[in-house]
């Protein structure tokens, strides 16, 4: 207490003990904040970079909860898995595991071969999407400055015949590899499966046996990843809410339509649709309930109903719009369904094999079973009549005198007796068994 008091009166503040002496704080606060690398692809170039973002800023970004990220986090095994959100898809097909956005394709970074392939696959794409889209807008600007008329990109803002947003292609190329993966490794499965199949049937052993136990297990957990991919696919496909929620491109340019018509609409630009071109009052025009038009009132009820009929207008163009490009995208879904049922047939024809040959060693088992049987049968009908011969040893082994011992030809004529009735009572087992079909004689 003296201490501190002195060293207060001196001025010297004291110097207190930092705990945690020699760790490196600040590289704990950037390992905590739990960073992760992520493959960034462009939509407008095409190019791709590394980038690491932390769980939050990644969740703000793409306006998606923290359960939508555990899915694609690779520390946890969650089943085959498409969401869509209202600013992004989340995609999680076996190795690909990426968040689509309208701008951009966000890929967790791996060293998978798959993953590279879906960033080069990806990249191809749009680059030649972009050159089919030069060609075509040249193509069609020479025909419009012969005939007169619009350009493609005048009727329909978009410079590229193809009709694809940037997410759905995204989308294609993940579900394209992701039905590549599984095919290719049921492809592998079969291959390996059908000789050994045929190996085991010509000759059981254990060793064959444990092989066929082995590859029974991976056919069965491959059998389960297809099934769930083929399932996610056909729930989307019943779903129209889901399938019109992923129009994140469309949904973006009506976001921005109602953004940019909002900031006009104060003016008397508002009002231009209901207006003629010869200054006159169109038919179609809300008649305002009050007699002079320069009254106040009038003109922001006027007002009011011009912006709800046009907003009306559009949200019915829009949920039009929606329901044609359904047809589009379930198109798209259909096409790779078909090859992830294709998939499941091919597995579900190799189990069925393997049923038919399990069946079939069961059988050749119980045939073996069956003449081991048969011939423990026989053996035992055999013991029997060697035992008579013992039961007439033993009678005349007896300690008494009879007069069959005195001549000289009674064994001779014991032992043939004793022969002719034990086959007699032989084959008299074997009629019976072959009345009672105890076995195939």
């Amino acid at each position: 207490m003296k201490e501190v008091q002195s060293e207060l009166c001196n001025g010297r503040p004291k110097r207190t003990r930092q705990p945690f002496q020699g760790v490196d704080v600040l590289g704990l606060k950037k390992r905590g904040q739990g960073l992760r690398s992520w493959i960034r692809v462009d939509a407008a170039s095409g190019e791709a970079q590394v980038i690491e973002v932390d769980k939050f800023t990644m969740m703000r970004r793409c306006d998606l909860p923290a359960r939508d990220l555990r899915l694609l986090d690779p520390l946890f095994v969650y089943p085959s898995t498409i969401l869509g959100r209202e600013k992004a898809i989340v995609v999680n097909l076996e190795q690909i595991r990426c968040i689509i956005t309208s701008d951009e394709v966000l890929l967790l970074n791996s060293l998978d071969s798959y993953v590279l392939q879906y960033v080069v696959e990806l990249q191809r794409r749009l680059k030649a999407a972009g050159d089919a889209g030069d060609v075509w807008q040249s193509e069609s600007s020479d025909f419009s400055r012969w005939k007169g008329v619009r350009t493609f990109r005048d009727m329909f803002g978009s410079p590229s015949p193809d009709y694809l947003p940037f997410e759905f292609k995204a989308l294609e190329v993940a579900l394209e590899a992701a039905c590549t993966f599984l095919d290719t490794q049921a492809s592998e499965l079969e291959i390996e499966a059908y000789p050994l199949l045929d190996e085991l049937t010509s000759k059981i052993s254990t060793s064959n046996l444990e092989r066929v136990r082995r590859l029974k297990s991976r056919l069965v957990a491959l059998t389960r990843r297809v099934q769930k991919v083929r399932d996610e696919i056909e729930q989307l496909m019943d779903d129209d809410g889901d399938m019109a929620e992923m129009y994140l491109t469309e949904k973006k340019g009506g976001n921005e339509s109602l953004f940019y018509s909002g900031g006009t609409g104060g003016g008397d630009g508002s009002m231009a649709g209901y207006r003629s071109t010869d200054g006159t009052q169109s038919v179609s025009a809300p008649v305002s309930p009050v007699s002079s038009p320069r009254d106040g009132n009038g003109k922001r009820l006027e007002k009011n109903l011009s912006l709800a009929r046009s907003s009306r207008h559009d949200s019915i163009r829009s949920s039009d719009t929606a329901t044609g490009n359904i047809d589009e995208l379930e198109m798209l879904l259909e096409a790779y369904f078909i090859v992830t049922d294709s998939t499941l047939n091919k597995l579900t024809s190799l189990k069925e094999y393997i049923d038919d040959t399990e069946d079939f060693i069961n059988i050749q088992l119980d045939n073996v079973r069956n003449q081991l049987i048969q011939f423990e049968l026989l053996l035992t009908t055999a013991t029997f009549i060697v035992a008579i011969f013992g039961v007439v040893a033993g009678i005349f082994g007896m300690n008494f005198e009879i007069g069959l011992f005195t001549s000289q030809s009674a064994f001779k004529w014991v032992l043939l007796v004793t022969g002719i009735f034990g086959l007699f009572l032989f084959a008299s087992f074997l009629w019976f068994f072959k009345y009672r079909r105890l076995m195939p004689l």
